[in-house]
């Protein structure tokens, strides 16, 4: 009876983006899920250490581009007008 030998296989990591530019996000939230630092964490975003950037405050999302390769997230809070 024959069996397969490479038949491992790994789960998926469910990696980027999760929320898009300009849609509101909580404090702690994730953003973006990644490997390595394809993008990088921006005002009012912190990066932890499996290279996920997560909102330090509530707010909207902002992708900026610095170069080619490299771009930015960042959260721009919003004010209640009251």
């Amino acid at each position: 009876m024959a069996h397969a030998t490479n038949g491992r296989d790994s789960n998926p990591k469910y990696l980027g983006v999760k929320v898009l530019g300009s849609q509101m996000v909580k404090k702690g939230q994730i953003i973006l899920k990644q490997r390595g630092t394809r993008f990088l964490p921006g005002n009012n975003t912190y990066l932890s250490k499996d290279f996920t950037i997560h909102a330090k405050i509530g707010g909207r999302v902002n992708f900026k581009y610095l170069n080619k390769n490299k771009k930015v997230v960042e959260v721009v809070p919003i004010y209640n007008k009251n």
